[in-house]
């Protein structure tokens, strides 16, 4: 298909971490009046009975109050379309944009990581993890309820957590790594976030950091060491660098107000344009294996080529003498070029973006856009990114 760009986000968590209502609350929004005119995309879930659930699952808060029901053994992977369709007032109506990217957000059980499990049940464990290998992105939750029913005692939640997972990762390792050789094709950012952040509105990004890191650092690097001998080139990964506050809604004895959540907004670029960031700044900087280099170059390869083109009409628009800072090459032998792109400031990326729209290349804005949006969750406090 036409410029697409595939990109894969797991998400882990305990259950009761509130991973189904996070899902519910990314997804319900995309679906209300207005959305696509202010976004520029249509958010379409490629499984109708997954976005009837999920739709579902929304105004049920929404309206009533209803909290969806936690799944419970299920690995399932969620896919989206955005569906960049929407026209600029004067634009040629019979030359609308096909353009679009897919994200899909794999959910793997929390149980999976507390319970010892047999038979077809471990079995079904193995494969929900060989389908979420090719995210580029996952994230670890951390439950924010639980910090607080361990007040002062956070430090033994956090390392019963990490624990939790590095145990579940080694339980996996022989039946995934074939032959015992480490993946190519595994998620190579590992994101901490804080689920239900509206329960501790003082803490920010930069204090969830120093919570985890003083409280279970030494947990956190045990965890980089059992996912660090599961995949090649373990330089090219970043484990618990980046950090994140997500919360689905303020939640009261009254109402559940969905329109205050946090870090939800930052789900699609985090997906998006956060690997293309880093696997630019890993190959630039790292003597890795050919093998590997191609496969994190495949992300930068493919928004390579979506931007290719407006950045180009950008150059030929700037005055001469800042043309070689925007007049950005697409592809695999300009990398270093591409990556101009990655370190422009907002009012370069708002340029962009700007000219994207005349233009009517949609995904391009968007991406553009998801740039800003990252930069916006960081000025926030909301999001962290390494700067590794």
């Amino acid at each position: 298909m036409k410029n697409m760009v595939d990109q894969h986000i797991a998400v882990f968590g305990e259950s009761g971490s509130g991973k189904t209502v996070l899902l519910s609350s990314f997804y319900g929004p995309t679906q209300e009046k207005g959305f696509a005119e202010r976004n520029r995309f249509n958010v379409v879930a490629e499984s109708q009975t997954q976005a009837v659930s999920l739709y579902q699952n929304y105004v049920g808060m929404r309206d009533s109050r209803i909290l969806p029901e936690p799944t419970q053994f299920r690995s399932t992977a969620y896919s989206f379309l955005l569906k960049m369709a929407v026209r600029t007032p004067g634009a040629q109506k019979n030359k609308p944009s096909h353009d679009m990217m897919r994200v899909v957000w794999h959910d793997y059980p929390g149980e999976w990581f507390e319970k010892d499990v047999s038979g077809e049940e471990a079995d079904r464990r193995v494969e929900g993890f060989r389908e979420l290998l090719g995210s580029d992105v996952a994230i670890l939750l951390v439950d924010a309820q639980r910090l607080i029913d361990n007040a002062g005692q956070e430090h033994a939640y956090l390392k019963s957590l990490f624990f939790n997972y590095r145990q579940g990762f080694e339980a996996l390792k022989d039946s995934i790594l074939d032959d015992g050789s480490p993946l190519t094709r595994f998620p190579r950012i590992w994101m901490i976030a804080l689920s239900k952040a509206d329960l501790l509105p003082d803490l920010d990004v930069h204090a969830l950091k120093d919570l985890v890191i003083g409280k279970a650092g030494a947990d956190l690097a045990r965890l980089n060491e059992t996912i660090s001998s599961m995949v090649q080139a373990p330089d090219a990964l970043s484990v618990g660098d980046d950090f994140l506050l997500l919360s689905s809604a303020k939640f009261t004895p009254e109402e559940i107000r969905l329109e205050d959540r946090i870090g939800l907004d930052l789900i699609l670029p985090i997906a998006s344009v956060l690997p293309y960031e880093r696997h630019l700044r890993w190959v630039n900087a790292k003597q890795l294996p050919v093998e590997v280099g191609k496969r994190l170059l495949s992300s930068a390869d493919a928004l390579a080529g979506v931007l290719g083109g407006v950045l180009g009409l950008l150059a030929r628009r700037a005055p001469v003498r800042i043309r070689p800072v925007v007049g950005l090459v697409a592809g695999f032998l300009s990398k270093d070029k591409v990556e101009q792109f990655v370190e422009m400031g907002r009012d370069r990326l708002e340029e962009v973006e700007r000219t994207a729209v005349e233009k009517r290349e949609y995904l391009i804005a968007t991406l553009a856009k998801f740039r800003i949006d990252l930069q916006a969750g960081e000025a926030d406090d909301v999001l962290l990114r390494s700067l590794r």
